[in-house]
């Protein structure tokens, strides 16, 4: 039995069709309005739409507006270059990032 928690549903994925300006823009609907877990989860979807797409492309993960407390703490956390490759050096998080993205990859993870 898989577990789904309709953290990332296709209606909050969006894109412009157009090759030169490129934004994917993910919304993510966290579980319960103070989950710990939000930015752990944005990172991993951040992350392997990074990996997924060319290195051109702009990647915006946010938390879908009036979902989460720290909404805006988190989308800056997220969207901020410089933050991100500052979490990717910490050894410990890089390999919870690479086993939560792998276990989607592996079918453990669903996403609707």
């Amino acid at each position: 039995m898989k577990l789904c928690l309709s953290i990332l549903v296709l209606p909050f994925l969006s894109y412009k069709n157009n090759f030169s300006h490129f934004p994917p823009l993910c919304h993510k609907s966290p579980t319960i309005p103070h989950c710990s877990m939000a930015t752990l989860i944005g990172l991993c979807i951040r992350v392997k739409l990074l990996r997924s797409l060319p290195m051109n492309f702009k990647v915006f993960v946010n938390i879908r507006p009036g979902t989460h407390a720290s909404e805006h703490a988190i989308n800056r956390q997220l969207n901020d270059k410089e933050r991100v490759r500052a979490a990717l050096e910490n050894e410990h998080l890089l390999g919870i990032v690479n086993k939560c993205i792998s276990q989607g990859i592996h079918g453990n993870m669903e996403v609707h």
